[in-house]
């Protein structure tokens, strides 16, 4: 963790963090907070295509019992696929 950086719990790792927030509540140190100013910048786009219903249903079956959304699941596949094609 960076030293010049501070911190409600005072912890040392990321550990302690984590285990002070487990037991506290952000609204008890609310007036420690002070405003956060970031800028997020994504850059992803949505394309759909057309998918035989029975391979969607399967594909969906097959996403739930990896634990991942049908999207990530395709995804991944199709990379895997496009570094085959590109090897």
């Amino acid at each position: 963790m960076s030293k010049n950086k501070s911190s409600i719990s005072k912890a040392k790792s990321y550990e302690e963090i984590g285990e002070f927030w487990d037991t506290h509540d952000l609204a008890e140190h609310w007036e420690e907070t002070k405003p956060a100013k970031f800028e997020i910048d994504i850059q992803s786009e949505v394309t759909y295509y057309a998918v035989e219903k029975e391979l969607s249903e399967k594909v969906r079956a097959f996403a739930k019992r990896r634990g991942v959304s049908p999207d990530t699941l395709l995804n991944l596949w199709l990379q895997e696929k496009l570094q085959e094609q590109n090897a």
